[in-house]
């Protein structure tokens, strides 16, 4: 008789991205054990990252207590979840096997998705998505990435890598986006794109708004009807219950969300917008290593 698996207790979840590096330890019911931060390497190549994130797996887990890791890599993976297919905003990535390199490395099961979807399953399992089926999540920050989830399931399509809305066209005269679109929802809603808009980071740009600076807050209503014609857009195809935002630029909300609401109301049909609440990210930047554990749970 073939001896029973053993029973998963703990798991790895890790966000990749191109400043740091986020490690965490998980229980089942969601418990954070322990935690990690790293500065990602430069230049992030594929060997470089997969070299620190050894050297920080064996930092978090020296004794091997999680049965498994679920990795968030920042653009889309493979239906089986082993390749990173591309990372347009890190050098090199491109069919990256990262999943078979450090399992010859960890000896237990490793299962990778795309950043966004992991964050959005995060935010499904502990955070601001709880208790919704049908969910949309846009995170914005030095790209725009987004991942939908729909019956309670990540939509990713026949090849695994369906639901890039930051990818989406806005204006085909707008400025070009690394993925050789022109106007995309990231080159309007972007950090770099608030930046090239206002001359300021959001920080910086949400704190004169905060003294109802008036130009700063002319900049954020932009800002608003822009990410608004996005959000329209998307949700004419999902319909989804809660829209949550993520990244560098969703601290801003209160600044552009009348704009943003005010662009729904005007786009889309009652009935597409009936019930969608629009919500902050509840895990901040830790939704997408709570979402690469639930990966784990899921899968390994």
């Amino acid at each position: 008789m073939p001896l029973p698996a053993p029973q998963v207790t703990q798991v790895i979840g890790v966000d990749i991205g191109g400043t740091a590096l986020k490690l965490g330890r998980f229980g089942t019911t969601g418990y954070c054990h322990a935690h990690l931060e790293l500065p990602t390497p430069q230049p992030a190549t594929p060997g470089a990252v997969t070299t620190a994130l050894l050297a920080g797996l064996e930092r978090l887990d020296p004794q091997h207590q999680a049965s498994g890791i679920g990795i968030g890599v920042p653009g889309p993976a493979n239906q089986a979840g082993r390749v990173a297919r591309l990372a347009i905003n890190l050098p090199g990535w491109r069919d990256v096997p990262l999943a078979d390199w450090l399992e010859a490395q960890q000896d237990r099961p490793v299962t990778i998705a795309n950043d966004a979807d992991c964050a959005a399953l995060g935010e499904l399992w502990l955070g601001a998505g709880r208790g919704v089926q049908d969910l949309l999540l846009l995170s914005l920050g030095t790209g725009v990435g987004g991942a939908v989830i729909m019956g309670g399931r990540l939509l990713t399509g026949r090849l695994g890598i369906a639901t890039e809305p930051g990818l989406i066209l806005l204006d085909p005269s707008g400025p070009l986006c690394n993925s050789g679109n022109h106007g995309s929802l990231q080159q309007h809603c972007s950090i770099s794109a608030l930046k090239r808009l206002s001359g300021l980071e959001p920080v910086a740009l949400a704190a004169r708004a905060a003294r109802q600076d008036s130009t700063a807050l002319a900049h954020w209503r932009t800002y608003g009807r822009r990410l608004g014609m996005g959000i329209a857009s998307l949700a004419y195809l999902f319909t989804p219950e809660r829209v949550l935002l993520g990244g560098g630029v969703a601290g801003a909300l209160p600044y552009f969300r009348t704009a943003l609401e005010q662009e729904l109301q005007q786009r889309l049909l009652p009935m597409f917008r009936q019930d969608m609440v629009i919500l902050p990210c509840a895990l901040g930047n830790g939704a997408g290593r709570a979402g690469a554990a639930r990966l784990a749970l899921d899968r390994c």
